[in-house]
């Protein structure tokens, strides 16, 4: 037997009667004749060669169990046509489609998710793709083109082929477990070269060379700063962190705040960053605000 293929009216009138429960109440809903919804759906029977609604020997139509069984498929398909007319009219109206986001590791985690959540619920047609990396990586996927919008620090935040909107600043802070010798009170001045320090760093090409808040001859360098965080509290090494990952720790005694003469911590300045051969739609603009606001409300952060 050769099936037909119903329309997508069809498929929504097949829809509408078993969701309304009666061929009267679709035809409300629809605002069409009860003749045509009737007609529609002998016709979607026609072509699939099933009956959908058992009719005989009662005023409501039931599903039959073939009607039950293509229900969900029936469903998926209207979703899906209504998706797509969702996405086509964002378009018109400039709308983009997909928004890659790459964000520096320093972006406090609670921003990222709360932000995330709500562009979700304010644009479910617009795809996003998210990714986390570090200093000049953050900048290098915009100019290799695997990025629309960055938020990132300091590092390469100038580059002449990229715009900046400065948006608020993360505070770094020198941290060492308890029983480190910096820990004590009264370090003289250039003890701290003596010492292991611990280094975030990136694979980027951007950045090869170059040294960020360095004072110790010994650094080790790692490109995760929760591997970072992991042998802090460990005592090997002592580094700056983001306050927000570490006042936990300062408060609940597992790590110690380094009063260093050189005062090595620092606000760390997050930009978001675009290419300027490309201007920011709707959505990415809203990524742009939303990260701001919630970097206002988050504890050893603040917004610009």
């Amino acid at each position: 037997m050769k099936l037909g293929e119903p329309s997508l009216d069809q498929i929504r009138i097949f829809l509408a009667v078993a969701e309304e429960g009666s061929f009267g109440a679709a035809a409300r809903k629809m605002g069409r004749a009860v003749s045509a919804v009737s007609y529609g759906i002998s016709q979607m029977e026609a072509q699939l060669g099933v009956t959908l609604f058992a009719r005989e020997g009662s005023r409501r139509p039931v599903l039959t169990e073939e009607g039950k069984g293509l229900l969900a498929e029936a469903k998926a398909i209207a979703d899906g046509i209504d998706t797509l007319l969702a996405k086509t009219q964002g378009l018109h109206a400039g709308l983009e489609s997909e928004v890659s986001l790459v964000v520096d590791v320093m972006l406090p985690g609670e921003v990222t998710a709360s932000v995330l959540r709500d562009f979700r619920r304010l644009y479910p047609n617009v795809a996003l793709r998210l990714q986390v990396e570090a200093l000049g990586a953050v900048a290098a996927c915009l100019l290799d083109g695997s990025a629309d919008l960055a938020i990132g620090g300091p590092v390469l935040a100038d580059h002449a082929e990229l715009e900046r909107q400065a948006i608020g600043a993360v505070e770094l802070v020198p941290v060492a477990a308890p029983d480190h010798p910096l820990s004590r009170s009264g370090v003289k001045p250039g003890e701290s070269r003596k010492h292991l320090q611990l280094v975030l760093t990136d694979r980027s090409p951007l950045t090869e060379g170059r040294e960020f808040s360095v004072l110790a001859p010994e650094s080790w360098r790692l490109a995760d700063l929760g591997a970072k965080h992991a042998l802090l509290k460990e005592g090997i090494g002592w580094g700056n962190m983001p306050r927000h990952m570490v006042s936990g720790d300062i408060d609940e005694g597992r790590l110690c705040e380094l009063d260093l003469p050189e005062k090595p911590g620092a606000n760390y300045i997050l930009s978001a960053l675009w290419r300027r051969d490309a201007r920011p739609g709707p959505a990415t603009s809203w990524l742009i605000d939303a990260i701001r606001e919630q970097l206002g409300k988050c504890s050893g952060a603040e917004a610009v």
